[in-house]
């Protein structure tokens, strides 16, 4: 891990979002949605390409706690009760980089399976 490590991680409980500053100076703000949906964990990606599971319903979603792992990671641990993925901070740079285009294509995938971000009617 040689990548930015984070100098600031700051969840805003209200807004839902997570702020993140790196060493190198690149600053983003990830909605909790965004965060869960696209988990690092073996029940959101899989096992392997093509086992991604899509996530639906977790517009609302919230980060209950945020605990440290080590030197290079946190675990989220999110008020839907998923807590099992391990976000490295080189994950959370790559996902603060590429937002915009991970959340079109998590909203295309939506579309696609005819699926819906609020929870009511991902069923």
């Amino acid at each position: 891990m040689n990548g930015p490590r984070p100098t600031k991680i700051k969840l805003h409980r209200r807004s839902r979002i997570l702020e993140l500053v790196f060493d190198d100076g690149s600053r983003f703000e990830l909605s909790c949605e965004f965060l869960r949906v696209y988990s690092p964990s073996a029940e959101v990606r899989g096992h392997g390409p093509g086992q991604e599971v899509l996530q639906t319903g977790k517009e609302n979603v919230n980060i209950e706690r945020i605990e440290p792992v080590g030197q290079y990671a946190v675990r989220l641990c999110f008020d839907d009760g998923h807590d099992t993925g391990l976000y490295s901070w080189d994950l959370l740079y790559d996902l603060g980089r590429r937002k915009d285009e991970l959340w079109q294509r998590y909203l295309q995938r939506l579309a696609e399976a005819g699926a819906s971000r609020r929870e009511e009617e991902a069923s």
